[in-house]
């Protein structure tokens, strides 16, 4: 019974997360992120056992079957959803909490080739990793948190963030609610009674957290362009001074 209910919690999962589909067997049949954990189950239990050149071969087959990369020593939680999922690669010492999302392109991976321990992040329950987004480092994604696309992270995220850009940085809360822009450390995380609902953010990223991203990107630019301005006038005074 318990090998039957995870499984229904795994359809429910992609059913509820993808607008796209449209009934259980079309996500057993059409949906390679599903099949690609579902072989990386057993490809783990091998690896346990101490099959690992099987885990290894099998994981390769799974690879080639889904274009989705996952090493058969990382410790998957339940529910994860893996959508498109083609270019997804997940390094070996990775470990992913219980109902993550994963989206095309994403990477964890690690940053030396030397160093024997933990090399890639740890995913608390509940992250969301956008499209093209490279994760690094053996660093914490806190629960909750949201990672844009595209973004590079390599530094802690605190739960509930929503971070953006390369490197990634803080912007808002899960719900979007903009950080103040100033160069200082992460915000605290949102406190469990906040007062706006808990949602499911497509790619890791709600209107409200786009539109901060805009807004921060706007003022960076706009300072840059003052501190321009503030250049040239002071080049034109001393050419001026010069002239008399």
């Amino acid at each position: 019974m318990a090998f039957l209910d995870n499984l229904k919690a795994e359809l429910n999962a992609y059913m509820e997360r993808d607008p796209a589909a449209r009934g259980w067997a079309e996500v057993v049949f059409c949906y390679p992120g599903l099949h690609a954990v579902w072989l990386h189950r057993m490809n783990h239990r091998l690896w346990e056992w101490g099959w690992k050149w099987l885990a290894r071969f099998f994981s390769h087959i799974a690879r080639l079957l889904t274009g989705i990369e996952i090493h058969p020593n990382v410790k998957v939680g339940r529910r994860l959803f893996i959508d498109h999922g083609m270019g997804v690669v997940i390094g070996g010492t990775s470990e992913i909490g219980d109902d993550c999302s994963i989206y095309q392109g994403v990477t964890l991976g690690g940053t030396t080739q030397t160093y024997k321990g933990k090399r890639h992040p740890t995913l608390e329950n509940g992250v969301i990793v956008g499209a093209g987004a490279k994760v690094l480092g053996p660093i914490t994604v806190g629960a909750d948190a949201r990672i844009g696309s595209n973004a590079v992270v390599v530094k802690e995220v605190p739960p509930g963030a929503t971070v953006v850009g390369i490197p990634a940085r803080v912007i808002g809360d899960k719900n979007g609610k903009p950080a103040p822009v100033e160069k200082s450390p992460a915000p605290p995380p949102p406190p469990p009674d906040s007062a706006e609902p808990k949602s499911f953010s497509a790619y890791g990223m709600t209107e409200k957290a786009m539109s901060a991203c805009c807004e921060n990107s706007f003022a960076e630019r706009i300072e840059a362009l003052e501190s321009r301005v503030r250049e040239l006038e002071a080049e034109k005074k001393k050419q001026g001074g010069k002239g008399d």
